[in-house]
């Protein structure tokens, strides 16, 4: 495409690009679809529609995309000269016209003493690569706070109970090696360990079937309504109301552990400073076990990304 025709996409609203239309109406096409169907039809989405880099592994295969998809994608992105925007922007040049000036990060541009919250995923290495970045420790990742707060929900529905009376945690990582605090969980002070065997049910039944669905949830959620940032977001800005109100809340959040050596979660202080205070859970010799293959999970992970740094 040429400069004139970016140029002249530039002038025009994005909605109006036939680029934008030809997008619009694959999404169409594919909103019936349920994403067991996807699978079912193509096999090899899972192992295709992913991306590895600097250590880092993202699987976008779970989500309503295509290799069509894909293309229009690209399409739409070169006819609005998406390249050559990122070209200017990390050349310096001035791509903020409110201000007249070059892109810079405003965290660390206007508030250097700022609390980070890192909320990709995974969060957890990225939030230690903020960390080297911005030279200090108030980087937070969002961790497993809303994994806990979904195994709250989950055992809550279990036990047929509100899940404000149900005390749970998830931690480690946010992944696949993270940890379900089953010793520590309780329903108004009761553990879950001893209503499950008061109902008659076996223990490692309902265990894998609720960590199952606590894993998976993103994908029921992207089924039900097409997208799964409702959480994320509803999450992040409760993390934000505690450090901007100082609330000293306790929740199992993502940070620097020294004793680990990298970014993970535990149940921690959060307040003005971001994490004041990390506290030690009790665990079974099973879970502890888990959070040191969490914590190794992680070390690699980052080591990979300081590799190709490097």
């Amino acid at each position: 495409m040429t400069s004139d025709t970016r140029q002249s996409s530039a002038r025009q609203p994005v909605t109006a690009l036939a680029e934008w239309r030809a997008l619009a109406a694959h999404a169409a096409s594919l909103a019936p679809l349920h994403l067991r169907e996807m699978f079912r039809a193509d096999p090899g989405r899972g192992t295709r529609l992913v991306a590895e880099g600097a250590g880092l592994y993202v699987d976008y295969s779970k989500n309503r995309i295509t290799d069509e998809t894909l293309a229009l994608l690209l399409a739409l992105a070169d006819r609005c000269g998406v390249a050559n925007r990122a070209a200017a922007m990390f050349r310096g040049d001035v791509v903020n016209v409110t201000e007249n000036r070059a892109a810079l990060h405003v965290a660390l541009r206007a508030a250097p003493d700022a609390v980070i919250l890192v909320v990709t995923d995974p969060p957890d290495p990225l939030a230690d690569v903020a960390r080297a970045c911005a030279t200090h420790d108030r980087v937070l990742s969002a961790g497993t706070f809303l994994d806990s707060l979904r195994f709250r929900v989950h055992l809550a529905r279990h036990f047929d109970v509100d899940a404000g009376s149900v005390e749970a945690q998830v931690i480690g990582d946010h992944g696949t090696s993270q940890v379900f605090l089953w010793s520590g969980a309780r329903v108004a002070g009761v553990p879950v360990r001893e209503l499950i065997e008061a109902r008659g049910q076996n223990l490692a039944d309902v265990r894998a079937g609720l960590e199952k669905d606590v894993r998976y949830a993103n994908i029921t959620i992207i089924e039900g309504n097409n997208a799964s940032q409702f959480g994320i977001g509803i999450v992040s800005a409760r993390i934000a109301e505690m450090v901007v109100r100082d609330e000293r809340a306790v929740i199992p959040i993502g940070s620097f552990n020294r004793e680990f050596g990298v970014t993970l979660s535990l149940p921690s202080v959060v307040g003005r400073n971001g994490v004041s205070q990390v506290l030690a859970p009790e665990m079974s010799a099973e879970e502890r076990q888990g959070l040191e293959k969490s914590a190794e999970s992680l070390r690699s992970a980052l080591q990979r990304v300081q590799q190709k740094a490097a």
